[in-house]
């Protein structure tokens, strides 16, 4: 059973170590992604450093890849893509913590980004909040901490946006700034904390809030044409 904590943050129980349907961390590919990131390393929050900056840098940020599908959301799927957005690298990140013995839940926020590029701000229908922003939790040494994994190393450095670095104790959520110290990302509000991924919830909140074909790959290239195949096929909505 999946829980929830609108407020405050979770008893480590249990639920958040648990292999569920989207933390898959008893896939093998999730559970050799863990083995191989963290090599031998056996110190929970060295362990949860590795495992960060693995699931940052190893797999690609992108927000055009949104199909929301809830296979697409699984932990070993975004392995085997080879990339992600902010809510599957969550996924990743804290199924990953959870093999290797670390509760992790999966916590979303709305945001601002205010430097969306102008090509994703028009997929998103020229809507400024990004809905359901994830990020993992995971409880080390005795308290919960933040970790957002979701720009990689390489996108950063191209927009000029400090990497968001994580030491396993302090929150690592994205960047307020970006080089130039210009208001980058803003918070807007939590919405809580699952022990697995609250998936319904998402899907009816995007669907009722972008544009249709940005939920189902159309800001990716050639996602139009997807998209409208899809739907020849098959409900997307």
């Amino acid at each position: 059973m999946m829980i929830f904590t609108p407020y405050g943050l979770p008893e480590p129980t249990e639920a958040y170590l648990a292999p569920t349907y989207f933390l898959d961390h008893d896939n093998k590919l999730v559970a050799d992604f863990a083995r191989k990131a963290t090599g031998g390393e056996t110190d929970p929050v060295k362990v949860a450093v590795k495992l960060f900056y693995a699931v940052r840098d190893e797999f690609r940020y992108d927000p055009f890849a949104i199909w929301l599908e809830p296979e697409n959301f699984q932990a070993s799927i975004v392995i085997k893509q080879g990339y992600g957005f902010c809510i599957t690298k969550a996924v990743l990140l804290a199924a990953a913590a959870r093999a290797c013995g670390i509760p992790a839940a999966i916590g979303l926020s709305d945001v601002i980004n205010h430097f969306t590029s102008p090509k994703l701000k028009g997929a998103m229908g020229g809507r400024d909040v990004f809905l359901h922003h994830g990020y993992a939790t995971l409880y080390l040494d005795g308290q919960w901490v933040k970790a957002a994994p979701a720009f990689n190393i390489e996108l950063c450095n191209r927009f000029g946006v400090p990497p968001t670095d994580f030491d396993g104790r302090s929150d690592a959520i994205l960047q307020k700034y970006d080089a130039q110290k210009n208001l980058r990302m803003e918070y807007l509000r939590d919405h809580g904390y699952w022990s697995d991924l609250p998936f319904n919830r998402v899907k009816d909140d995007m669907d009722g809030y972008y544009p249709p074909g940005f939920n189902y790959g159309a800001g990716a290239k050639g996602g139009d044409e997807k998209f409208e195949a899809a739907k020849s096929t098959k409900s997307v909505a």
